[in-house]
């Protein structure tokens, strides 16, 4: 099933509260991440927490503009502190599932629920304000590369 989708952004940050960078493509690693950003690089701020769902996170604009339309804050999706951005994709559905992104295959493991350390990094009512909305944590499971335009389909 191919949704109606497509990847609307890119963003990596090297570092921990590093700020996120707008990349046009990516190269995704099976059991690492996405090049270049703080979890492939093991830098990030939960690296030291073992688990799945590091390698990749994924949040809908559509959250966005609910956050502005519900709440009256604008955040632009860089600032969501997620990889990648998408468009008319229920992400909150493709846990526990693979899909593909581009050429990519990755599996949904968790929500990625906004937590109190994204709130202090952006402003106050964004964690209340993406509740259950927050995206979707991914593990890469075959290697390619992610590009903006790409589409998204189970597999």
């Amino acid at each position: 099933m191919t949704f109606k989708s497509a990847v609307v952004g890119i963003y990596i940050a090297s570092a921990a509260e590093g700020e996120m960078t707008p990349v046009a493509k990516v190269r995704a690693v099976a059991g690492q991440g996405l090049e270049g950003d703080r979890y492939f690089l093991k830098t990030g701020t939960y690296s030291k927490d073992p688990g799945t769902g590091r390698h990749v996170t994924l949040i809908e604009v559509e959250a966005f503009e609910a956050l502005k339309r519900d709440y009256g804050i604008e955040l632009e999706p860089a600032r969501g502190r997620r990889n990648i951005a998408t468009r008319g994709v229920p992400l909150n559905h493709l846990v526990g599932r693979e899909f593909e992104v581009g050429g990519t295959r990755l599996r949904g493991m968790r929500l990625c629920e906004p937590c109190s350390h994204l709130e202090s990094l952006t402003r106050d009512g964004v964690k209340n304000g993406l509740v259950h909305r927050g995206g979707l944590r991914a593990d890469v499971l075959a290697e390619g590369t992610i590009r903006v335009g790409d589409d998204i389909h189970l597999i």
